[in-house]
């Protein structure tokens, strides 16, 4: 089970740290993912963190994105800055394997 929070209202230029709780699997075991989808478009990925450590990310987000991961915690995050009107979405996470995700969580970036 993955259950995503942390989304809100912020306006542009502001920040937001999304968190991912799993459970039900060996979350260490795992390459893990946030993807996101905006009202009428498709689902966009946005960032892998690695088993190993690495991350990498869509060039859309790269510089103002950080994912990470607390193996310890079962819990995958998402440090968001200098957020824009783009990048409002539903946000969620998921196994990179799988095609199925959980319950996400929205961010809205409005003035």
């Amino acid at each position: 089970q993955l259950q995503a929070s942390g989304g809100g209202l912020v306006q542009p230029g502001g920040s937001l740290r999304l968190s991912c709780a799993a459970s039900g699997f060996t979350f260490s075991s795992y390459d893990m993912s946030w993807v996101r989808q905006a009202p009428g478009k498709v689902t966009e990925w946005v960032s892998t963190a690695f088993v190993h450590g690495d991350t990498t990310y869509a060039d859309s987000v790269k510089g103002r994105f950080t994912a990470s991961r607390d193996n310890t915690k079962n819990t995958l995050y998402l440090e968001m800055n200098n957020l824009k009107p783009e990048d409002t979405a539903v946000y969620y996470c998921k196994k990179t394997s799988s095609t199925s995700r959980g319950q996400g969580t929205l961010v809205t970036v409005s003035s």
